[in-house]
């Protein structure tokens, strides 16, 4: 892999942190599995944001993820980060999970249409390319950008049944938000890629989910109430969101993002939208129309050639 262009004096370093051990065999599974998980998250948002607080679900959320990690580093004797690894795992954390998910949930919760806010987040795999290949080194040919274009006009197409740009939900606000998300997540995938590598997984969760608990709490005390009315569905979105999201979606989305490049794992993202709806089809009988059938055609070609490594 070629590094150049990459920030003066960082191309040994950037060399050597992407020199990971052979990935196992079951990796090339992961993606799918990932998005998978990934794209129910939309279950839980929808059932949790009519009956309480964005960053107060939020904190509620990463604080349950913390003693389960712990427990289960324990159980397993995994080595703990020490100094300033624990810096990079706390600001982890804090960027990707607290801020990037609390930007979605709250937008959602201020009423952006879930087209539109998965439209903008959907420009999350551009701005990644762009800014990898200038800090990590990352250089990707033609064929790759082709595809990253053409996943963000499948994801388009996806979405397009149910954009309405007359919403009221859609401000300047609302907007903003949902760009300093797509940045929060880049910038902490990134930092990841570049710092955070090389950290234990299950140990180095732990204290991304303390970050993440942290800078959403804060936030919440700052903004909120501090309101949840608890119901059932409250409590099967918190179950779902900690145990598929927090623990078993972001932890393949660090696996992936130790053994491949930034900007090729961001691409699975494209997929997301489309596997959504899918499952919104089979689960609540929502219509898939045949443009948005194309769309996931479109997605997953175009993820096909992002990702794609000759």
């Amino acid at each position: 892999m070629a590094y150049h262009g990459a920030v003066p004096g960082t191309e040994t370093v950037v060399a050597e942190q992407n020199q990971s051990p052979d990935p196992p065999a079951w990796l090339s599974a992961t993606p799918l599995f990932f998005v998978f998980m990934w794209s129910t998250g939309f279950i839980g948002a929808g059932l949790s944001m009519p009956h309480a607080e964005p960053f107060t679900f939020l904190t509620v959320r990463f604080a349950s993820v913390v003693p389960l990690m712990a427990f289960l580093a324990l159980i397993l004797r995994s080595e703990w980060p020490r100094g300033i690894d624990v810096f990079h795992a706390f600001l982890v954390g804090a960027v990707i999970h607290g801020i990037y998910l609390g930007a979605v949930f709250w937008v959602v919760h201020a009423g952006m249409p879930a087209g539109i806010s998965a439209l903008i987040v959907g420009l999350q795999p551009i701005a990644t390319a762009f800014v990898a290949g200038w800090v990590l080194g990352e250089r990707l040919e033609a064929k790759h950008w082709t595809g990253l274009v053409l996943g963000l006009f499948g994801v388009i197409l996806v979405l397009w049944p149910k954009l309405n740009l007359q919403d009221s939900g859609i401000t300047a606000t609302t907007v903003v938000v949902g760009f300093l998300g797509v940045f929060c997540l880049t910038a902490g995938s990134l930092y990841q890629k570049r710092f955070a590598t090389r950290i234990n997984l299950v140990t180095g969760a732990v204290w991304q989910y303390v970050g993440a608990a942290v800078a959403s709490g804060l936030i919440a005390l700052v903004t909120e109430r501090l309101h949840i009315t608890w119901n059932l569905d409250v409590f099967i979105a918190l179950v779902w969101l900690v145990l598929a999201l927090s623990i078993g979606a972001v932890s393949l989305y660090m696996v992936m993002l130790r053994h491949g490049q930034v900007t090729r794992v961001a691409a699975v993202f494209y997929l997301v939208p489309g596997t959504a709806a899918a499952i919104a089809w089979l689960m609540f009988g929502e219509t898939l129309s045949i443009i948005q059938i194309l769309g996931m055609a479109v997605c997953t070609f175009g993820v096909a050639l992002a990702t794609r490594e000759k």
